[in-house]
């Protein structure tokens, strides 16, 4: 699969419950305990019984991060077309037209998508309106699912709005990307597995990569859409310089929830460089391109890295 022109123009869920009393102040006892970057949202050692993994810069354990960020995208879920213009300027909108864009559903017939952590919708929205579009196709439909109910409420009431609203071609499935049930998701079952600005707030990142390969049908492509790392340092100090300072006062000011946008941030630093990433998809079984960013390579900055769509598909 090619990349679009429009994908190059520019520099370049996991989570059930109502969030708790305590779980809001983990939140705030998170804030900055780091800078660093220091690695992907595996599970890391255990103390005692209990598996090690990260929520933001604090290190919890693994059962807790669940809860945990599913009180963040409680929190964010009436607002989070604004959390995604607070983290990106509004420059998110442009990256997942660019997603959609170079993934081109329809242009070889109907497929089948699974869209992961996204419940609004609004990855689901875009698939189906370029396909019928450019296309001509009906036919295409997306099955999306979330861990989050609230995320999946936001989604539902948005598609009440379309045309696509009590039509097949949509669908919505609380699920956790981590453990999907063979029962709602068989094996080779899609064509495309998408995930947009979701896996890193997954407990497990193999685990969800080893899910999407078991229901993709062979051939089948993973797409993914994600905060990266920046390597242009007059880049990245301005971004580091925006995220860590203005974003949380966005949050502040625009949804009275700065600890929520503040994890968000520290979320962003802690997910994996995009060489890294793209080893884990290998890893899960998936074919991607050269371990490289750009034509032929796994992946694909968007602004400089700000943000990069990786792929594999399923042999």
């Amino acid at each position: 699969m090619t990349f679009t022109k429009a994908a190059l123009r520019a520099p370049s869920s996991c989570l059930r419950g109502r969030i708790t009393q305590s779980s809001s102040k983990a939140i705030s006892a998170g804030r900055f305990l780091s800078t660093q970057n220091t690695g992907s949202s595996t599970t890391g050692p255990s103390t005692g019984s209990q598996q090690q993994t990260h929520f933001g810069f604090r290190t919890v354990d693994a059962e807790a991060k669940e809860d945990l960020v599913k009180g963040v995208f409680s929190s964010v879920a009436p607002k989070y077309d604004l959390m995604n213009d607070a983290m990106s300027l509004g420059v998110h909108r442009l990256w997942k037209d660019d997603f959609v864009s170079l993934l081109n559903p329809g242009r070889r017939g109907p497929v089948k998508i699974l869209d992961m952590a996204g419940g609004t919708g609004d990855i689901a929205l875009r698939m189906l309106d370029h396909a019928r579009e450019k296309y001509a196709d009906r036919t295409t439909s997306v099955l999306v699912s979330d861990i989050n109910p609230d995320m999946l409420k936001e989604g539902r009431r948005r598609i009440r709005k379309t045309m696509y609203h009590a039509t097949p071609q949509i669908a919505f499935q609380e699920a956790n990307a981590q453990e999907l049930s063979p029962e709602v998701f068989p094996d080779d079952n899609f064509d495309l597995y998408t995930i947009a600005f979701g896996i890193r707030n997954c407990t497990s990142i193999p685990d969800v990569l080893k899910e999407a390969h078991r229901v993709l049908k062979p051939g089948g492509t993973f797409a993914c859409l994600e905060f990266g790392k920046v390597e242009n340092p007059l880049l990245s100090q301005i971004y580091e310089t925006y995220s860590f300072s203005v974003i949380p006062l966005l949050g502040s000011i625009l949804a009275s929830d700065r600890d929520s946008y503040q994890y968000l941030v520290e979320s962003i630093r802690r997910f994996p460089t995009q060489t890294d990433f793209a080893q884990m998809i290998r890893d899960a079984g998936f074919s991607t391109g050269g371990d490289f960013e750009g034509p032929g390579g796994a992946w694909r900055d968007l602004w400089g890295g700000i943000a990069s769509v990786h792929m594999g598909v399923k042999v």
